[in-house]
């Protein structure tokens, strides 16, 4: 016969120990799988519902209303847009602002509420008030959701969130008996407080930066003896400016502050700095086109390459600028610049500037630009107009 144990106090101990533990990680176990479960098992809220005039239903989410058509998502068609004359009742579960024509919009002016819909009017159940607000489909601007009526209207955007815009670059080499590289670089950056088209504009705020750099290093041929030193041929031109825009009241007026740097070494000029401010308008703004006028009065200081000449101005800068939405999603901007001096009329500058962007994959573009600057006082030896034709890859960050 085998001997016999008996389990020793210890490891009777032990085996207690090791079945508590199992059971406390069973027991947690359990109920993380039990709330997970219950969570994603609890009561969804109800689809909104569009029922039409003919007794038709359309169940999804209710995104906005323009004026007297309703933008409407649904799982089956997609994003559609409804107006007002043929729908008959509209429940929606989240929580608006109507907007009326010609309402002057303030940050407190407005607090979201439940909806309803009939008769051809919104009914907004706003908690602040026992009254609810009826507006009539025919006074409506725009139905908007709290959450977006939150963002865009009654917060303010920090100074490094919400910007738009695209960087762009190119190169090119050249390695034969003359050797050449050529390097450009531009970012152009925007914020629009708020940031959608819907709404009357508070601020825009823009930066533009674009580098050109190249040089070329041409041997002597045939070489002399003793040896003839390279040739070396750089082009540097540098552009930078910035520009934060106020407009007045929901109109298209708005007034600006601006600062701009260049540096052209086709010119001879080191460095132009102009700090200004003044006033602007938005002409033309649609889905497919925007025009904008303005003109400001700034102090503008050039410094010249050597012999050192520097150059204190007073002045003012006439400006219009295009945008255009073209077939294919291509985007065409124009701008021009003409900058007289009040004080020395015969150091006046000019700016043209066009492209062209042209979507090739997702975010990425091929950019074509145009670049003319104008100097009535350029260097001694140096040429008045600087051209440039920049060619080079877009990427849209938004």
């Amino acid at each position: 016969m085998s001997p016999h144990f008996e389990p020793t106090p210890v490891r009777r101990l032990r085996k207690g120990n090791s079945l508590l533990i199992l059971s406390l990680i069973s027991s947690a176990l359990f109920q993380q799988t039990a709330a997970a479960w219950a969570q994603s098992n609890a009561a969804k809220p109800a689809p909104d519902v569009i029922v039409f005039t003919n007794g038709d239903q359309l169940t999804g989410t209710l995104e906005r209303a323009d004026g007297d058509s309703f933008v409407f998502k649904s799982d089956v068609v997609g994003e559609v847009t409804v107006s007002a004359d043929k729908i008959k009742e509209l429940h929606a579960g989240g929580k608006f602002v109507a907007l009326k024509k010609n309402e002057k919009i303030t940050r407190t002016s407005k607090h979201p509420g439940a909806i309803t819909y009939g008769d051809n009017a919104v009914s907004v159940a706003d908690t602040s008030s026992s009254t609810p607000e009826v507006v009539p489909v025919k006074d409506l601007a725009h139905l908007i959701n709290g959450v977006t009526y939150n963002k865009e209207v009654t917060s303010n955007p920090g100074v490094l969130s919400e910007w738009n815009g695209s960087i762009s670059g190119g190169i090119t080499l050249v390695e034969s008996t003359q050797t050449g590289q050529t390097y450009n670089l531009a970012a152009n950056l925007i914020r629009l407080v708020p940031s959608v088209a819907f709404l009357p504009p508070r601020t825009r705020s823009t930066i533009n930066v674009l580098e050109t750099y190249g040089k070329i290093t041409q041997p002597v041929v045939p070489q002399t003896n003793p040896p003839t030193p390279d040739t070396v041929a750089k082009t540097n031109i540098f552009h930078a400016d910035a520009e934060h825009d106020k407009y007045f009241d929901a109109t298209r007026f708005y007034g600006l502050v601006g600062v701009s740097f260049d540096h052209n070494f086709a010119q001879g000029l080191n460095l132009q700095q102009i700090y200004g401010a003044g006033l602007g308008l938005t002409l033309i703004q649609t889905s497919v086109q925007q025009l904008d006028v303005k003109a400001d009065v700034h102090y503008e200081r050039q410094n010249f390459q050597p012999p050192t000449v520097s150059t204190n101005l007073v002045g003012s800068s006439f400006t219009e600028l295009y945008h255009r939405n073209l077939p294919a999603k291509m985007i065409f901007t124009e701008s021009g610049t003409i900058i007289p001096a009040w004080n020395n009329f015969s150091d006046y500058s000019a700016i043209v500037a066009a492209g062209l962007q042209i979507p090739t994959y997702k975010r990425f573009s091929l950019n074509l630009n145009v670049l003319d600057n104008y100097l009535n006082n350029p260097a001694i030896g140096f040429k008045k107009n600087s051209l440039q034709f920049v060619t080079g890859v877009l990427y849209t960050l938004k």
